[in-house]
């Protein structure tokens, strides 16, 4: 069997975390489900969509509040983006993709949801002139640009909402000039920013006054972050994050395993904190995450920190922050575990310290805002089953090489695959 035939594997779904921006609220994704828990009120978040039935019918790939805090967006395999007020939490919009949804983004100023499928097509859906009062009817999605059949694994605005930038499978980042008249399309490219090896996981931007338009972070399965100039593509800097992880495991500060596999250290995950002073960067194999110290104005990434989670198989999934509290907060867990009796399951984990003057440091579940209730909510269940969990990291790692690394097949097996292609097919019909 060639490697092609092998990735035929059942898929499964990382985790998924959200922040509200002022930590009004928490959502988790873990397969269909979508789990919300509202820290101001203490309690579950009641999600109402009038369309019926469940609100997602597959798992969902991609979570997203808007900067402003109004909305939020949940996509994924089952060809959906839903577009839900962050305030009631009703869905007030259902938009349907061609497509499995694979990243979604919300303009800083909320006018503009947009999503990528794939088949490495980004589409836009308007939102401008939204009050929040009424469900949005009849909304569609307008197709913005496409990378050629890459499957596109993350877009971002760029603070000023002058560009989009989406990432792919295909070790590119394209920052695009979003257009004032999306309908024809988003043509005019600004610049691509090469140079990652691997497929590109995760981006995300970094500002301060001398640099309104920000810079722009990159996670890659190469193991490095990378800092980059999007209105020339320039690389900035280098982090080779994985070099860090192999020092401090030699030195017993982190656990990390399978070191001599490939992709053991592809970069999962990053999030920014302290307006953007700090980059929380997450690996497949690092049982906690690395700080990255950011110096917009010097253009420099450097190590900072190892946080390690010890006592339990924690290996995050997905990371999330506010702007108004220094807390990271980061999930682990899959959709389902093939060939095992595990549900799918989640485990909630917060680092705090960030913005005092103490080193951060894991806090306990008991001082987690929300506590047990809140764990209830977004985990299913405040147990941890360590065995489970040691699992899900495998089989996310599996899912990721399965989903983001280029399937090989053997000549015979490609010229089958052609012969089968439905467009070939509907050729032979037609003549």
């Amino acid at each position: 069997m060639d490697e092609g035939e092998a990735n035929k594997e059942v898929e499964v779904a990382p985790a998924l975390i959200a922040v509200h921006p002022v930590q009004k609220s928490v959502a988790v994704a873990v397969g269909p489900s979508l789990r919300v828990f509202d820290l101001h009120a203490g309690s579950a978040a009641s999600l109402t969509d009038e369309s019926g039935g469940p609100f997602h019918r597959d798992s969902i790939r991609a979570i997203r509040f808007g900067s402003k805090g109004r909305l939020f967006v949940s996509a994924g395999d089952d060809k959906t983006v839903k577009i839900w007020s962050a305030e009631n939490w009703r869905c007030i919009c259902t938009v349907s993709s061609e497509k499995r949804v694979s990243a979604v983004a919300v303009s800083n100023d909320g006018s503009y949801v947009c999503f990528a499928d794939k088949f490495g097509v980004v589409w836009v859906v308007d939102l401008a002139g939204y009050d929040g009062d009424q469900p949005l009817v009849d909304k569609k999605a307008t197709p913005l640009l496409s990378h050629y059949c890459s499957i596109i694994t993350n877009l971002e605005f760029s603070p000023d909402d002058r560009c989009i930038v989406s990432a792919d499978r295909d070790f590119k980042i394209r920052v695009t000039n979003f257009p004032d008249k999306h309908l024809s399309g988003a043509h005019e490219i600004q610049s691509f920013c090469l140079g990652h090896t691997e497929f590109v996981s995760c981006i995300a931007f970094v500002h301060d006054q001398n640099c309104p338009q920000g810079l722009l972070i990159s996670g890659s399965g190469d193991s490095t972050v990378r800092m980059w100039d999007t209105s020339s593509g320039a690389l900035q800097d280098t982090c080779e994050v994985a070099v860090k992880v192999c020092f401090c495991v030699s030195a017993g500060v982190a656990e990390c395993n399978d070191e001599a596999e490939e992709h053991t250290h592809a970069v999962t995950d990053l999030y920014t904190i302290m307006d953007g002073l700090l980059v929380a960067v997450a690996l497949q194999s690092l049982q906690g995450i690395i700080l990255l110290r950011c110096n917009v104005s010097a253009r420099t990434l450097s190590v900072a920190k190892v946080i390690s989670i010890s006592g339990e198989a924690f290996v995050p999934t997905c990371l999330g922050s506010s702007s108004c509290t220094g807390m990271l907060w980061m999930v682990t867990g899959v959709s389902s575990l093939p060939g095992s009796s595990y549900p799918a399951l989640a485990r909630i984990r917060v680092i705090s310290g960030f913005d005092v003057e103490q080193e951060p440091a894991v806090i306990e579940d008991d001082k987690i805002p929300g506590g047990e209730k809140l764990l209830e909510t977004l985990q299913g269940s405040t147990s941890v089953d360590e065995n489970a969990f040691l699992a899900a990291a495998e089989a996310v790692k599996t899912a990721m090489c399965n989903l983001l690394i280029k399937k090989q097949y053997s000549a015979e097996n490609r010229e089958s695959k052609k012969r089968a292609r439905n467009d070939r097919k509907l050729k032979k019909q037609h003549s």
